[in-house]
């Protein structure tokens, strides 16, 4: 299948729609100053080959995206026993719920909502200085160099009371070991994270090789197992409190962030991000929602 030439198509589709609806993410002041008219697209498939449209080099915040890689790291580290604190179950609840964490005595629905992502940043603290660990792996991921956007962490840092109440939140329930401005200061910057579509999709091809590296020759990242699980869980969790809709319009494990991007995988066959800053109620790309319905219906792929 010749994928150029339909990401293309898409780009044509998706213009004529940029900034006649949805929001960028105005509660972070470094995202609300994103103009909200952009729109990219780029994938990678399992051999290596790539494909790309519309402003698909441009770097953007992934925001909640970096989940899913620092869940990759953690799995690494600890195998079995992440999930002795985190859960794996969808929340049904807006991504920075107080009220489902004190329901469930502190410990997070699943590692994609802020709290799950917050209790993967401790366990990555007990294991080594985690935003040199992240930086290393989006790196080796992308086959270049990544780096934080430290305007957006501290923009976050700033202003990020729900993330520190439920950090404290958790610290009182004993499911946080380190101190919790050191637990923040790791998930605000791997949410500053600056990357653009092409990187995106590269660093995730992972996810659709059974964990093997996207640079062929260096070391798997997860095992076949492992990589299961992440791309079950992009699924049922990877798109706050929309999965089940994502999974009915679209039918690809996901990963959204509030910075507009989005990372779909089709296992076994291909990786692809998504861009454009427009949110809609629940925090999710509009367009980008909308160009992965297109891709699906242009091409007929999905896991269902």
């Amino acid at each position: 299948m010749q994928f150029q030439p339909i990401l293309d198509q898409i780009n044509e589709e998706i213009r004529p729609l940029l900034g006649q609806a949805g929001t960028v993410a105005s509660y972070i002041p470094a995202l609300a100053r994103v103009p909200a008219a952009q729109f990219g697209i780029a994938l990678r498939t399992c051999d290596g080959q790539q494909a790309a449209a519309g402003d698909a080099a441009s770097p953007f915040s992934i925001q909640s995206v970096s989940k899913l890689f620092t869940l990759t790291l953690a799995m690494q580290h600890m195998g079995e026993a992440l999930w002795q604190r985190i859960g794996r179950e969808p929340s049904g609840n807006p991504f920075n719920s107080l009220v489902q964490l004190e329901n469930e005595q502190g410990k997070p629905r699943n590692p994609f909502i802020n709290a799950g992502a917050i209790a993967v940043a401790d366990r990555l603290l007990s294991h080594g200085d985690a935003r040199r660990d992240i930086l290393a792996l989006m790196a080796s991921l992308a086959g270049e160099p990544i780096a934080f956007d430290e305007e957006v962490a501290a923009s976050e840092a700033a202003t990020g009371f729900r993330n520190i109440a439920l950090a404290n939140f958790m610290k009182s329930f004993g499911k946080i070991d380190h101190p919790v401005d050191a637990v923040l200061d790791v998930y605000f910057h791997q949410c500053a994270l600056r990357m653009s579509c092409t990187q995106l999709a590269r660093a995730a091809a992972f996810l659709c090789r059974d964990g093997a590296h996207p640079q062929d020759g260096l070391p798997a990242i997860t095992s076949e197992r492992q990589t299961r699980r992440i791309n079950a869980l992009m699924l049922t969790c990877g798109t706050y409190d929309a999965a089940g809709d994502v999974a009915f319009s679209i039918g690809l494990p996901c990963k959204s962030g509030v910075g507009g991007g989005i990372v779909a995988v089709v296992p076994d066959r291909l990786t692809l991000a998504v861009w454009s800053p427009a949110l809609d109620a629940t925090g999710n790309s509009l367009l980008g929602m909308k160009a992965l319905e297109l891709f699906v219906a242009k091409t007929g792929l999905s896991v269902f």
